[in-house]
């Protein structure tokens, strides 16, 4: 640990980086007992970092409240530069209560000085996508079934030593926060699994790519190709608070993507996913943009074991801008989704906002949309499966719309019941949805996080 004085704190913190860069290189190559990095210990800290969810402020708010990493002690304050000061960090404090900083970007692909790396450092058993592309194209391998042997079986292990350097475990009774100039997680998928007492804000995370997409001729009529990982992932937690972040695809749009065997060649799975029983879950303040499979709260009709009764997520005051789906689509959850606002601009692809799926109890209100001429109101809304919502004092390009009723006329066949048999109680201000895309605009994602909220 460093000294307690400031100069020497500061310049113990330089060569804790120089050392843990160094001895992640060695870890890589030497036998086991090789040390690991350390992250910089930080023991003052401000009062964003120990900001806790308000009170009433959403389920996260229920049944006791979320305070993530705000009585951690000063040797368990941290700010961490690279992927292996992030993973050291969680590490040395395991679940005891803990801040960690983001400062810079910190990348998931990368070596172990923190340098980006490109997907061709993970292949290996012969794969190159050249060859995959040979091997699997239709004319050639048919449309029946899905790619097997010696190189799907390489793309496999391709894909599992890149899911070893994205996935990144966030342990309970967690602050992660960016702090100073552009905080940035760029291609890391965060694995919120089986803990308690998260809080994530302040950072903007970009491009979680799949390096090792797999192409399925039997999915779909044309086929598709399935990619992995998204920035973030809340799997089985409670107790989760989602604040004033970023989440987009960065550099690497799917629009830009090539086009093999007639499909884009889909690099990204989803931006945020709630999935797997999680519960207790507010997401606000937040921008998601320009994006295709935006966020699944619960992502299976056949995990109602596990989502029954949970799953309890309020989103608010965040904006979703120029994404295709599922903003989000619901199965089994109690979701509250308020003073959100869904922005469709000209040239932007656009399927549908709110997914109505197995046994979903979605309340979405005072929400504002603004969409272009070109997107049918009725498809707001999209029913996969038969349940229930209720959706009051929307507005749709500054008119209020009773949605329910737009998409049952549009979409006759696809009829929705309304009345989703609850009503949230855990809403702190309440805007008018004429107000909200100016609030948002002012206050939503990375950058704009404050102590009181």
């Amino acid at each position: 640990m460093p000294a307690r004085t400031r100069h020497t704190r500061t310049r113990t913190r330089a060569i804790a980086v120089v050392l843990g860069c160094a001895s992640l290189a060695l870890a890589m190559t030497a036998p086991a007992q090789a040390t690991t990095p350390h992250p910089h210990p930080h023991p003052h800290s401000t009062g964003v970092e120990r900001a806790v969810l308000p009170a009433g402020d959403g389920w996260a708010a229920a049944e006791g409240s979320t305070t993530g990493g705000a009585n951690a002690t000063p040797e368990h304050v941290y700010t961490v530069t690279n992927r292996a000061e992030l993973i050291a960090a969680f590490a040395e404090a395991g679940d005891a209560p803990k801040i960690v900083r983001i400062s810079g970007a910190v990348h998931g692909n990368s070596d172990a000085a923190g340098t980006p790396i490109g997907c061709e450092q993970y292949q290996t058993d012969g794969y190159t996508l050249e060859k995959y592309l040979a091997a699997y194209d239709p004319e050639v391998w048919g449309r029946d079934a899905a790619p097997s042997g010696p190189l799907e079986d390489a793309r496999v292990a391709s894909a599992k030593k890149q899911a070893a350097a994205v996935n990144i475990k966030v342990p309970s009774n967690t602050t992660l926060i960016g702090m100073g100039k552009s905080p940035k997680i760029i291609g890391a998928g965060l694995q919120v699994r089986d803990v308690s007492n998260v809080i994530i804000r302040n950072i903007t995370f970009e491009d979680t790519y799949d390096c090792f997409p797999q192409w399925d001729p039997t999915d779909g009529a044309g086929g598709a190709w399935n990619a992995e990982y998204d920035n973030l992932v809340v799997y089985g937690s409670r107790h989760v608070w989602v604040d004033h972040n970023t989440f987009s695809d960065g550099g690497r749009p799917d629009a830009d993507q090539p086009h093999y065997f007639g499909q884009v060649y889909q690099q990204h799975d989803g931006l945020f996913d709630i999935v797997r029983g999680a519960d207790l879950v507010t997401v606000s303040w937040n921008v998601l943009k320009d994006h295709d499979k935006t966020m699944l709260i619960g992502n299976s009709d056949g995990a109602g074991a596990s989502d029954r009764g949970k799953l309890r997520v309020t989103l608010h005051h965040n904006l979703f801008k120029d994404v295709k789906e599922r903003a989000p689509r619901v199965r089994f959850g109690q979701v509250d989704s308020y003073n959100n606002h869904f922005v469709a601009t000209t040239g932007s692809a656009y399927g549908y906002t709110y997914g109505i799926g197995a046994e979903s109890r979605l309340v979405a209100e005072h929400n504002a949309f603004t969409l272009t001429r070109e997107v049918d109101r009725a498809t707001i809304l999209k029913k996969w499966s038969e349940s229930s919502l209720t959706a009051g004092n929307n507005y749709v390009n500054g008119r209020k719309t009773d949605l329910i009723a737009v998409h049952n006329a549009g979409v006759p066949g696809e009829h929705l019941t309304e009345g989703a048999g609850w009503t949230p109680r855990l809403r702190t201000a309440v805007h008018h949805p004429l107000v909200v895309p100016v609030l948002v605009a002012l206050k939503a994602g990375a950058g704009k996080a404050a102590a009181g909220h």
